[in-house]
């Protein structure tokens, strides 16, 4: 949420399902951005593991408004590219034994709105006034596999359109220092046998703004 000339902004999450998430963001202009951003997963289940990574960059434009600035707007589009792998399991009495093995390169190009608004009232805690902001994201990915094996044999490529709505809210604990609770899902518009949408997502994280 880029509000200035030269404001950079970076931020990390840590979710609930073993995420881990950095962004960053600048301000080249009084209206022009530029946004980074990488993520990983490392989930180990009884039946599935997945493992995930991903990288992208984009531009776009951001403004103020409202009587005291206090709204933001922000568009965006950009690419990125990743892989990961899911290793299916049976669970035996001798322990999990591998069934299947997926291995996806992905590309990606995206579009993306960002909305926020500083709250009027601030929260009180413990005799101290914290300013609450809060927002929303809307993205649509489309995302297309590059190289897909299974068991390391070449399979049929998939590709899908994926709706991510994002909602967030932003608490002020120091001048520059911001926690940040966010949450969000992503639903695939094309009906795939590997490339669909995935869960819902939580994340707790902090944001420091130069």
């Amino acid at each position: 949420m880029l509000r200035n000339k030269g404001e950079f902004n970076v931020d990390g999450h840590i979710g609930l399902k073993g995420n881990i998430s950095a962004n960053a963001a600048y301000a080249v202009s009084d209206h022009l951005g530029v946004i980074f951003s990488g993520a990983y997963v490392d989930q180990v289940k009884d039946k599935r593991d997945f493992t995930s990574d991903f990288f992208e960059v984009g531009a776009g434009y951001f403004t103020t408004f409202g009587e005291q600035k206090e709204r933001v707007l922000e568009v965006y589009g950009g690419f990125g590219f990743g892989n990961s792998r899911r290793v299916y399991k049976d669970l035996t009495f001798d322990g999990p034994v591998v069934t299947e093995i997926q291995d996806a390169a992905l590309n990606k190009v995206f579009a993306q709105v960002n909305f926020s608004k500083n709250k009027k009232n601030d929260l009180r805690l413990f005799g101290s006034k914290f300013p609450l902001s809060y927002g929303t994201a809307i993205r649509v990915n489309y995302i297309s596999m590059k190289d897909f094996t299974i068991n390391d044999i070449n399979a049929p490529l998939e590709n899908n359109v994926f709706i991510e709505p994002i909602f967030f809210t932003r608490m002020k604990v120091g001048k520059n220092l911001n926690l940040q609770y966010t949450s969000g899902s992503n639903f695939g518009l094309i009906k795939n046998e590997n490339l669909k949408g995935g869960y819902t997502t939580l994340s707790l994280g902090i944001v420091y703004k130069m």
